[in-house]
């Protein structure tokens, strides 16, 4: 009797499957979710943490969460609501204790990144890069060229290629100064010659003409010719390339925000999501980034330059084996130097922008110290541009920047460790190896065990304090931590303190909304999407 019922509910469910191809996708998928999840949803060591339901089941939670580009406001409402742990997929803790970096991102923990990472490494060349890299050897193999480049020597060097392009933007503005006071032309809220344009547009075109001359030797032309245009070599499937242009911005943008959403989907069902056209449209970002970098190493390696920048440091670094950076290799590196040096320092400065447009007390402290350290002294020249020994110890200037990249957090996801074999007990939780950890910037930059009661408030003062910065610095991780941490990050630093301080010093600047939070959207990195503000000469 029984076999009698079983053999035509068998016969059924083979009908089933191959009437259509829909039908066998969804029985593998219900395969896969048996296999894989229900041991996650069972373990002791995940059952336990609290979340979304639907994460304790599946990854797409978090993925739709990337996809709406708010997953760092979600993951921190999460935080607040249930405490310091909290489950974000079946396999994947989230922690909100600045305890936990150093076990979860430190040297000689064993961690290393998650599968997260591959859907950051372009199809062509399929070569990776010291970020998306996630052996441990070939990691340090790669770290150890690459910051050869970002030497203390080397960052010196670049200084000159930094005044000159933030000479440049002040020239541009200073020329919708001049034509705002010649015409009296009145702006939002009654103000009378002020020029107004969208300040992330400029600081954009500013990133990468300075990421241009750092890195490939020559500018993108974007602030001489007030529009957003690059050159990109794409294969044309006969062995050669075919140059066209593209608009970079929009393209990083993209770039982010798909392989951000897609490094969540589990890797077997990546190719069926592809042909979704939310990541099929944005996936031809990637491959066109890709081109941009292709056309600067093409370039060079045709031409060759007598410039020392980056990539001139990169052709000439090697291995421990004396081993160069082969063709592919070197695109690779060219491709993450375009990435880590442009938008971040645009979008950083934008934050900064705002952030000091809504706070008057601290713009006008700002600009006393400006004015009292370098205008007084007659140290600036007549570009209105500051040499980095002028204004890397400036204390209010150091102050408005890190009090910026707290509150802003331009990373600010937690980014994905897989933790080794024997596991680890990590602030009084063990997790078996396997786990997938992270701890979200964002989140702990707001922890007011660390940065008191105001930690939620935009505030430079609290860096001022003696030790302030000491205590500080054990929960601030703009640039990550570990052997992972950001090789850029002095040039960053560099470049974010001249451009401010020229900006500060030379403008009167008010938003054209400062009643309006600042609007912004998180690919990989948080970013704003406009910021409408009015400019009029100070001196």
């Amino acid at each position: 009797m029984v076999e009698t019922d079983i053999l035509p509910a068998l016969q059924r469910a083979a009908d089933w499957l191959v009437d259509s191809p829909l039908n066998a996708v969804f029985a593998l998928v219900v395969a896969v979710v048996v296999a894989h999840v229900i041991p996650f949803i069972t373990a002791t060591h995940a059952i336990s943490y609290p979340g979304p339901l639907l994460a304790k089941f599946s990854d797409f939670w978090l993925v739709r969460q990337a996809q709406k580009g708010k997953r760092f406001v979600v993951v921190h409402e999460l935080h607040q609501k249930h405490g310091k742990f909290v489950r974000l997929a079946p396999n994947h803790i989230s922690i909100a204790d600045h305890r936990a970096l150093n076990a979860v991102y430190g040297h000689g923990t064993g961690t290393m990144k998650s599968e997260y990472y591959d859907a950051f490494v372009p199809p062509r060349p399929a070569v990776r890069g010291v970020f998306n890299t996630r052996d441990r050897q070939e990691h340090s193999r790669k770290r150890r060229i690459v910051a050869h480049s970002f030497a203390p020597k080397s960052i010196i060097s670049f200084e000159e290629f930094i005044r000159r392009e933030v000479a440049l933007l002040l020239e541009r503005w200073d020329e919708f100064c001049d034509k705002a006071k010649k015409e009296g032309t009145k702006g939002p809220r009654g103000l009378v010659g002020y020029a107004w344009l969208d300040s992330l547009l400029w600081l954009n075109y500013f990133a990468f003409d300075t990421i241009g001359t750092l890195a490939f030797g020559k500018t993108f032309g974007m602030l001489e010719n007030g529009k957003d245009e690059a050159s990109v070599d794409v294969d044309d499937g006969k062995g050669g390339f075919v140059t066209s242009t593209c608009s970079a911005v929009e393209t990083i943008n993209l770039r982010g925000e798909v392989s951000s959403t897609l490094g969540l989907v589990p890797v077997w069902l990546r190719p069926l999501v592809l042909k979704h056209p939310w990541f099929s449209h944005r996936l031809r970002a990637v491959k066109t980034l890709t081109g941009i970098a292709l056309a600067r190493v093409n370039d060079r390696l045709e031409n060759g330059s007598e410039r020392d920048d980056l990539l001139a440091k990169l052709q000439a670094a090697t291995d421990d084996s004396g081993q160069p950076m082969g063709k592919a290799e070197l695109t690779a590196e060219a491709l993450t130097q375009l990435i880590a040096g442009s938008d971040t320092t645009s979008n950083t400065a934008c934050a900064i922008l705002h952030h000091l447009g809504t706070t008057p007390r601290a713009m006008k402290k700002l600009q006393e110290e400006l004015d009292r350290e370098l205008l007084d002294k007659e140290i600036v020249d007549e570009s209105g541009v500051p040499r980095m020994d002028d204004v890397n110890e400036l204390p209010y200037l150091q102050a408005v920047l890190s009090e910026s990249l707290r509150y802003h957090s331009t990373s600010s996801l937690g980014l994905p460790r897989i933790l080794p074999p024997q596991g680890a007990t990590i602030c009084g939780r063990f997790f078996p190896g396997g786990s997938v950890l992270s701890v979200p910037a964002y989140t702990i930059h707001r922890d007011a065990e660390v940065w008191g009661k105001d930690a939620e408030e935009y505030n430079p003062d609290r860096w001022l304090p003696e030790g302030a910065r000491k205590e500080f610095d054990k929960a601030f991780v703009p640039f990550s931590v570990g052997p992972r941490a950001c090789v850029g990050r002095n040039v960053a630093m560099a470049e974010l303190s001249i451009l401010i301080a020229a900006i500060i010093m030379r403008y009167d600047i008010v938003l054209e909304s400062p009643e309006k939070p600042l609007e912004k959207v998180e690919g990989f990195l948080v970013k704003p999407t406009e910021l409408q503000i009015g400019l009029k000469r100070r001196h």
